[in-house]
């Protein structure tokens, strides 16, 4: 089924055909998606975890991280969207009917993205920890800048965020190019696939961007001979899941100086447990996986689409193949 509006097509269910959408998150306002969502179905029966009502009305999910056993209720359910991008949650669980399972696709997610890793690439391609530690030692240090376009950043993982964020940087001035398991074709970014060699693309990066999806063939994916493939001394910016990275091999890495430098967003367990070596590496910046939230007046358009397309019998928009994981 195309993009075409169901209203186009006469498939425009009353709200109440709908049923009951519940609501779960521990991280997102259940009253700003409240109020966005019947803004664009007004009527909506919208349901905030756990006050369920009866489990049979339910047939939409929005979700996030939900806990093992929460869909076993739902024996109505027809479709669940996943509220952020990454779909690792979904993937691999016994409690999920087969059903249609949706990303969001939100411009105000992808513009916060493309902003922290811009900010995370500028930080260190004008060397601001230098001046940053020589604030400290109160020394004037100048570093002269280097021209945008020589400072060569790669991205790891080409999806709906990893595109963005590298459409972001090339805009921005630097020399971009990314690689990814599918062949993929962005302006102005060199890119590689699969079938190219993966260590020709690390070999000149600089700063190097992980934005793969978290799926069985990623975890791990950033190991010792990856992160050994690099420039000695290049940064790398994790602003995607904590375990498609090796920690141990990343902290070896820092504290060895093949690595320069890393800004971790996300970790193999979260919050950070206190007595990590992240927390006291002065070549880390660690942020609380906050990279990107969530728009609910952005995203919900988008949402109310997919409710009533499912409801009418058809696709959701943005639908992903939790097999492959996105």
């Amino acid at each position: 089924m195309n993009d075409q509006t169901f209203a186009d097509q006469n498939l425009k269910p009353t709200s109440e055909g709908y049923g009951a959408v519940l609501f779960y998150s521990e991280f997102d306002d259940p009253n700003a998606w409240g109020d966005a969502l019947k803004t664009n179905i007004p009527g909506l029966d919208f349901r905030v975890y756990p006050d369920v009502g009866n489990p049979d009305d339910v047939r939409h999910i929005l979700a996030w991280k939900a806990y093992p056993g929460f869909f076993e209720p739902f024996r109505n359910l027809a479709q669940v969207v996943n509220l952020g991008a990454g779909v690792d949650a979904l993937v691999g669980r016994n409690d999920l009917p087969d059903v249609p399972i949706s990303r969001l696709s939100d411009p105000g997610m992808v513009a916060l993205m493309r902003s922290y890793v811009l900010f995370s690439v500028i930080r260190y391609a004008r060397d601001i920890p230098s001046f940053e530690k020589a604030q400290r030692r109160r020394e004037w240090h100048y570093i002269h800048p280097r021209p945008l376009h020589q400072i060569k950043v790669g991205i790891l993982g080409l999806g709906h965020l990893g595109a963005a964020v590298a459409s972001g940087l090339r805009e921005a001035g630097f020399d971009v190019r990314g690689w990814d398991h599918a062949t993929k074709s962005i302006a102005g970014v060199k890119c590689y696939s699969a079938a190219d060699d993966r260590n020709e693309f690390l070999s000149e990066v600089e700063i190097l961007v992980n934005m793969m999806p978290l799926t069985p063939g990623t975890t791990g994916l950033i190991d010792r001979d990856l992160l050994n493939a690099l420039p000695r001394g290049a940064k790398f910016v994790n602003a995607s899941r904590g375990p498609v990275v090796d920690e141990p091999a990343l902290i070896e890495a820092l504290r060895s100086g093949q690595i320069g430098g890393a800004t971790l967003d996300v970790f193999c367990v979260e919050p950070l447990p206190a007595d990590h070596p992240f927390w006291t590496m002065e070549n880390v910046l660690v942020t609380p996986h906050l990279a990107s939230i969530t728009v609910p007046e952005a995203a919900a358009r988008d949402v109310a689409e997919s409710i009533r397309r499912v409801s009418a019998g058809g696709e959701p928009l943005h639908r992903v193949d939790p097999q492959r994981g996105y």
